[in-house]
């Protein structure tokens, strides 16, 4: 018989050391009944309705600083924009959009509080003046959306745009390369874009174009943006046959493990979309519909910020 699921260690790479039996005493004392957060009941948070991130802030402090990238939320939970938008680069990669368009975009990720927004390379100098100041990052494209460039494009491209004021970066792996198994020139292409970035401090984002590829090339790609010392992998373009599944993000997330974001794009359009891409273990979402989803998010409860 399998043990109890409750005594295996937190940290299945065993860095954290520590069972959930031997933690459960300390993190139970002191607490008082019916206290709410943990999803716990039976040994911390009686009556969990999943609210700690509205009922304890403390509480929910303590959590993040022990680990945890997401805390659970009920459809009770107030705000919640300043939970589903620090999550969501807003999005506007068409090459029709207008200068008016994307200074539209600029200002929505100020009001709602975006990650950043994620333009083509032209727009950056502009989204750069317009979000100085504010706590909003200016994510570009690198190779995009074929990835079919030379690498040294892809460096050249990315020295300027982190000049220009990029501070993330989404890059197009060489998906031909990648099928044809040619796995250190997919790991050079990378590292040529992550090396350039980090000089500017710039992240990268590595977008595999899931579609593509078969689950063992998938795996693969993730690795090599590991070994190459991206930040995030990333499912798809949104110009490709089609989108993120939670399936793709589910296998990243597995490859990559805890060290690196996992970043779904292409088609995710409402709240449920978010909220099954997070689940598979999605860290940042790439979406044009940001503030569609925002709305949507308030609809189920929440109030206005």
């Amino acid at each position: 018989m399998d043990p109890d699921p409750r005594t295996k260690t937190l940290d299945p790479a065993g860095a954290a050391g520590a069972t959930y039996a031997a933690q459960a005493p300390a993190l139970a004392a002191g607490l008082r009944p019916g206290a709410e957060g943990l999803n716990i009941p039976e040994l911390v948070c009686p009556g969990c309705v999943q609210r700690c991130p509205q009922t304890c802030a403390r509480k929910t402090a303590e959590i993040v600083a022990a680990g945890a990238d997401r805390v659970s939320a009920s459809e009770r939970l107030t705000a919640v924009e300043q939970t589903i938008a620090p999550l969501i680069d807003h999005t506007l990669l068409r090459p029709e959009a207008t200068r008016a368009e994307v200074e539209k975009l600029c200002g929505q990720a100020r009001q709602f509080g975006f990650a950043s927004v994620c333009v083509n390379p032209a727009w950056v100098s502009l989204c750069a003046n317009l979000l100085a100041g504010s706590a909003v990052k200016v994510c570009t494209v690198v190779g995009f959306p074929l990835g079919a460039t030379l690498s040294d494009v892809k460096r050249a491209e990315t020295e300027l745009a982190v000049k220009l004021g990029a501070a993330e970066i989404d890059m197009v792996i060489a998906v031909g390369a990648l099928r044809g198994g040619e796995l250190d020139w997919v790991y050079q292409d990378i590292r040529a874009v992550v090396d350039a970035a980090h000089r500017g401090g710039a992240i990268v984002k590595v977008i595999i174009e899931a579609a593509l590829l078969e689950d063992y090339q998938k795996a693969q790609a993730c690795a090599l943006a590991k070994m190459a010392g991206a930040e995030f992998v990333k499912t798809s373009t949104g110009f490709g046959p089609s989108g993120a599944s939670s399936g793709d993000v589910a296998l990243m997330r597995r490859v990559v493990g805890s060290a690196m974001g996992v970043k779904a794009a292409g088609g995710i359009r409402s709240f449920e979309d978010v909220k099954q891409m997070t689940a598979a273990g999605a860290t940042r979402i790439g979406a044009s519909a940001s503030v569609k989803i925002l709305e949507e998010a308030r609809g189920r409860g929440a109030a206005s910020p």
